[in-house]
């Protein structure tokens, strides 16, 4: 592959990841602080993260996204009715936290997976074997920009133009992307899903492949723990610099835009270390960094005297150290899926990791509201620590799936 091409590649997978992003962005950044800030009790908004579970669900229709239409259009779909969503939520009454509006967001988070299922899928067509490192710090990156546009950017807003318009505005942004999506796709071959024999059943046929490997149930294990002590902490996060007493703009620029900046830093790094020392020591070292980095924010939450700015050191160093473990993982998720399988196995693994932060998530706001934020931080630290004994498991498929290795990986 040339340079000129592996150099066109990136560039699409970068954006292809700012649309992906965005709309995580808006659920996990935006829509939090807009509950919070109009009433809506913590316990709430904890359950409500349980919404997330779309992403868990992927897996179901998935194989709907390979068979039929193109990976351009169900983005471009997702996005416009993610985009009309928005503009519903603008005219909602969040205080009042209705069924309407629980619904209305759940179904903003189903499109999201949906796009999710689309934009892996093609990413995975994309990019050739020995260049998951690269791309998978290109997709941190390109994440985090969407974070920065989606979660800090629209936090600036509101205290300018108010929530409704803040959320018009997000709308706004997702049917514009939905447009640039429209450019990117037309006329390319490689956004075309394979269409299986109708009298095929795809999901099994996409499945079958790994019954057959060994360590099937370790990796599964792995896959399920490995980011839980991310996820689990995370729907806390926002709420905790609220209780704080931190505005929007200090979330916005520091939490969510400072955040995003350390996250890409690295994810560079994380995506550098892999492709020199491999991905089973990135999986290893990364991922025990990744959980340390934990115990900051249970620091800062037992020293308040540590005020505004032991916030601020906790949230760089989590995610500079989310961004290591994200590259690593990414890396290994990309690594063992079989091209003319890309969206259902992947939707599949990224389904099994999303699980137990959905279940973690829909009790965490009870946790903090009956311990609190230290504690739970604490808690979150040790969820991902069983994930290490897999690593072996891990490894072997790893290396048994091929391709280019680093200098610290054999096969």
């Amino acid at each position: 592959m040339s340079s000129l091409a592996v150099r066109r590649t990136l560039a699409i997978v970068a954006l292809l990841y700012v649309v992906e992003g965005l709309p995580l962005a808006l659920f996990r950044d935006l829509l939090p602080v807009w509950l919070l800030r109009h009433g809506v009790s913590i316990e709430a908004v904890g359950a409500l993260s349980g919404l997330s579970l779309a992403w868990s669900l992927k897996f179901l229709w998935s194989p709907l996204v390979d068979r039929y239409g193109t990976y351009g259009r169900w983005i471009v779909a997702a996005l416009v009715a993610m985009g009309a969503l928005l503009f519903l939520f603008s005219a909602s009454d969040a205080a009042g936290l209705g069924a309407l509006l629980v619904v209305a967001i759940g179904a903003f988070c189903a499109a999201s997976a949906t796009q999710d299922v689309a934009i892996d899928a093609y990413t995975i067509r994309l990019v050739e074997r020995g260049h998951e490192g690269a791309a998978n710090a290109v997709r941190i990156s390109a994440y985090r920009v969407a974070l920065i546009l989606g979660g800090g950017g629209m936090l600036l807003l509101p205290s300018w133009i108010g929530w409704p318009a803040t959320l018009r505005v997000a709308g706004a942004m997702l049917l514009a992307f939905a447009g640039l999506v429209v450019a990117l796709t037309a006329g390319h071959d490689r956004s075309r899903p394979r269409r299986a024999d109708a009298s095929q059943i795809p999901f099994i046929d996409a499945l079958r492949p790994w019954a057959a490997r060994p360590k099937l149930r370790a990796v599964i294990f792995f896959v399920l723990l490995y980011r839980l002590a991310d996820q689990a902490m995370g729907p806390m996060v926002k709420p905790f610099w609220v209780a704080r007493g931190l505005s929007n703009e200090q979330i916005g620029l520091v939490s969510v835009t400072f955040g995003a900046l350390a996250t890409m830093a690295g994810g560079a790094a994380g995506g550098l270390f892999v492709e020199r020392r491999g991905i089973p020591s990135g999986l290893l070292v990364l991922g025990v960094l990744a959980l340390l980095s934990n115990l900051g924010y249970a620091a800062a939450a037992f020293w308040p005297e540590s005020g505004r700015f032991g916030v601020y050191a906790a949230s760089v160093v989590d995610s500079f150290c989310a961004g290591l473990a994200a590259a690593a993982f990414m890396a290994f998720l990309m690594r063992i899926c079989d091209r003319e399988h890309a969206a259902v196995q992947y939707a599949c693994l990224t389904a099994l990791y999303a699980l137990p932060g959905w279940l973690a998530g829909m009790v965490s706001g009870w946790a903090v509201a009956h311990t609190s934020y230290a504690a739970w931080f604490v808690l979150t630290a040790a969820f991902g620590l069983p994930a290490l004994l897999a690593l072996p498991a891990a490894r072997a498929w790893a290396e048994a799936a091929g391709g280019e290795v680093g200098e610290g990986e054999t096969r």
